[in-house]
């Protein structure tokens, strides 16, 4: 049971684009957040200057917002833990960096890049793995005077354990021990005054209260260090639970070859936002069943870390895509003509043809597209000629000896149907099939052809009642005269 309230983060480096494994470590934050009416924070890890940028910041805040992932407290949003983002928190850090020099936990270290290349030389040459030898540990507080007034720029280093174990209690992977011989004093401050990682994730964490840690399996080997920081300062670390990677098809790391890989890409290739969130839910988290579709209310109820699988979570666009389509089809028409209203050839055919003719050819295909980029090759032929018809289906049904006396009979059907309409118009073609004597698949298939220039499409009855009856006819007439010419 959960006494405290839960305070979770995520804290992205806007170093570039949100990634789809980013995307959903930020997924499983908000949903612990939401599910224990706690609080998600969004914080921004921006201290590497040199990466860093503010178009990645905005990126990142733009397609958690896309994603639906509100946050209570960050940028934006603010909050009284502020400020959210680490290069506004410099004074914060040097207060804790002073605290630990002052009680002997950390020290500066005067090292030139020389002296430490010599170091590792003298490692690689003696076999052995390489560890700061520690030799401005012991530096007086003279010395360590003496070179600042030398205008010297230390680092500082945090006073590592030289034997003994740490045990990282994992709500993920249980109990994860890590030899303290393996670790040597590690720098916590560059020479600029800058803090590293290590140091700063802690800090920001402590005081801000964040009570649990969720992410990537690939911050697992850095908790022993972090720990030992808490440990130096006097503070109570947090729940720590580490999410497995995703991983490609072919198991190996998940990378540009693959496809698309962050949200903006999956935006921009016509992916729904709510599809996203769905199928990120599923990469490494099960409820026990076999269940696809969960609304995120469903995902909120039954979202706990005890579900969350330690083996890696394999990516499958197939499946991100077909669970898309199941939100297209299902999709209210007058959102999906919203988003796809800046593409070039719907904003010309929403200039040629009334809005609710629009809609009504949404309504038509919205089941059988994947994405959102789809829709505009999906509606052509309900607004533009027909500039060419589908080659296996000449072959198969205007190359046969009857073409032209069926869709001349299917003129004859369109200008006679009293009532242009779905029902009545399939009814006068069943009717005319069987006094052709043929079946009427016979009749439909050419006729879905001249009129679509496709063999696959939605009902043709209700094709045929959108397109309208003058456009029917000279659609026919057009594939007679096509058909003539072969």
């Amino acid at each position: 049971m959960i006494l405290q309230q839960v305070r979770v983060r995520f804290a992205p480096s806007p170093t570039g684009s949100l990634h789809i494994g980013g995307a959903r470590t930020a997924l499983f934050n908000w949903l612990f957040a939401r599910k224990h009416d706690g609080v998600f924070v969004l914080r921004l890890e921006d201290t590497d200057l040199l990466r860093s940028s503010e178009e990645s910041s905005a990126g990142i805040i733009d397609g958690l917002q896309w994603l639906g992932l509100n946050w209570d407290e960050g940028p934006e949003t603010g909050g009284s833990y502020g400020p959210y983002r680490q290069s506004e928190r410099l004074p914060v850090y040097r207060k804790y960096l002073e605290q630990l020099v002052a009680d002997g936990q950390a020290y500066y270290c005067f090292c030139s890049n020389e002296e430490l290349q010599q170091e590792k030389e003298a490692a690689r040459n003696g076999k052995r793995d390489y560890k700061y030898s520690g030799r401005c540990r012991e530096l007086t507080s003279e010395e360590v005077q003496q070179r600042l007034s030398q205008g010297l720029k230390p680092v500082i280093r945090i006073k590592a354990p030289d034997n003994g174990t740490c045990v990282v209690h994992d709500l993920i992977r249980g109990d994860v021990e890590f030899n303290y011989v393996l670790m040597d004093d590690f720098i916590i401050a560059k020479s600029d005054g800058w803090p590293t990682y290590n140091f700063a994730v802690v800090v920001d964490d402590a005081s801000m209260d964040i009570t649990h840690v969720i992410r990537a399996e690939e911050h697992l080997s850095n908790t022993p260090k972090q720990l030992l920081i808490y440990e130096s300062l006097g503070l109570t670390p947090p729940l720590f639970a580490h999410v497995s990677m995703i991983l490609a098809p072919d198991r190996s790391k998940l990378s540009k070859r693959h496809g698309a890989t962050s949200v903006q890409e999956f935006r921009e290739q016509g992916y729904l936002p709510e599809a996203l969130v769905n199928y990120l839910a599923l990469l490494g988290w099960s409820s026990g069943d076999d269940r696809d579709f969960w609304s995120l209310d469903e995902l909120v109820a039954e979202f706990d870390l005890e579900n969350i699988s330690r083996s890696p979570a394999v990516y499958d666009i197939e499946k991100l895509t077909w669970m898309n389509g199941n939100y297209l089809g299902k999709a209210d028409s007058e959102r999906l003509l919203s988003l796809v209203s800046n593409d070039n050839q719907i904003k010309r055919w929403s200039a040629l043809y009334p809005r609710d003719y629009l809609l009504q050819a949404l309504r038509l295909v919205g089941s059988r597209v994947k994405t959102l980029n789809e829709i505009p090759a999906a509606i052509e032929y309900f607004c533009e000629d027909i500039a060419a018809y589908d080659g296996k289906g000449v072959a198969k049904h205007f190359r046969k000896a009857d073409a032209v006396d069926i869709l001349t009979a299917l003129i004859e059907l369109v200008d006679n149907c009293t009532q242009f309409e779905a029902e009545l118009i399939e009814t006068r073609m069943r009717l005319q099939a069987d006094i052709m004597r043929l079946k009427a698949a016979e009749l439909i298939h050419p006729a879905r052809l001249a009129l679509s220039g496709r063999t696959n499409t939605p009902g043709l009855f209700e094709i045929m009642e959108l397109l309208g009856r003058e456009r029917c006819r000279q659609r026919l007439q057009n594939a007679v005269a096509y058909i003539r010419g072969l």
